[in-house]
């Protein structure tokens, strides 16, 4: 069995308040790419998780993660590879999607999910949609001529920290997320900044995107276009001026 951990991204973050338990009341828009990284699952004896791919080294010496917990959630008793081919720690919801695969895989429930965290319900879904409360209390939305959309995802190659990002909002509510989400925002974006700075400069580098954002709490950001080729020759120039930095070219589900 095989199943893709599609790439999430925040069209939209606003973040409204701070609540007493640390946690962060929020409004965002979710949607998914057509890649991401790829779990797959054999019969066993036993649970057992193999990390292989690009960014699997980014993973390694974890005694427990995601997706182990989604698979116990789920009573799995399987051989589970993840091809990890999202960089961790980015902002493209990595973690949540890859136990989301998992319940996927398996049957699991959005009740399941949202023990495992905010995102993972959103992610098992994986498709456009509103997320309110902690990003947990989704409602799927259609947004007409939304799905194919080309994307282009980059990220600096720096890692950064959701709590670390949180720990840094201004603590000002800026606002409601209406229905024009192209006018909205993405709130944490000037606390990722000050931790990376070169979120500002992968911005500006999306300049032949109609809508440039960073996604979640960072530091990878997305690029919207109106045409495949557009999104290509951003991809060339972005690459060959950043060598160091990982892209990948896709479209909205």
């Amino acid at each position: 069995m095989r199943e893709t951990a599609y790439a999430k991204i925040n069209l939209a973050l606003h973040v409204r308040a701070r609540e007493a338990d640390g946690y962060h009341r929020i409004e965002t828009l979710f949607a998914f790419c057509e890649d991401g990284d790829a779990v797959t699952a054999e019969p066993a004896e036993a649970l057992s998780l193999t990390v292989t791919g690009p960014f699997a080294e980014a993973l390694a010496g974890e005694g427990d993660n995601l997706v182990l917990r989604a698979a116990r959630a789920v009573g799995a008793r399987s051989a589970i590879t993840l091809d990890k081919r999202l960089p961790v720690a980015a902002g493209l919801g990595g973690g949540s999607a890859d136990a989301a695969a998992v319940l996927r895989l398996f049957g699991g429930t959005m009740e399941a999910a949202g023990t495992l965290g905010a995102d993972v319900p959103a992610c098992l879904l994986s498709r456009t949609a509103r997320g309110e409360g902690r990003g947990d209390e989704i409602e799927p939305v259609e947004i007409p001529g939304l799905t194919g959309t080309p994307v282009l995802l980059v990220n600096p190659d720096i890692p950064l920290t959701t709590a670390a990002v949180f720990r840094g909002w201004g603590g000002i509510d800026r606002g409601p997320l209406g229905l024009d989400w192209e006018a909205g925002r993405n709130d944490l974006e000037a606390s990722a900044r000050a931790l990376v700075p070169e979120i500002g400069v992968v911005l500006e580098s999306l300049s032949g995107a109609r809508l440039a954002r960073m996604s979640g709490s960072g530091a990878t950001c997305f690029g919207l276009y109106d045409s495949e080729a557009d999104r290509d020759v951003d991809c060339e120039r972005i690459t060959a001026r950043n060598p160091g930095w990982w892209l990948s070219q896709t479209r909205l589900r």
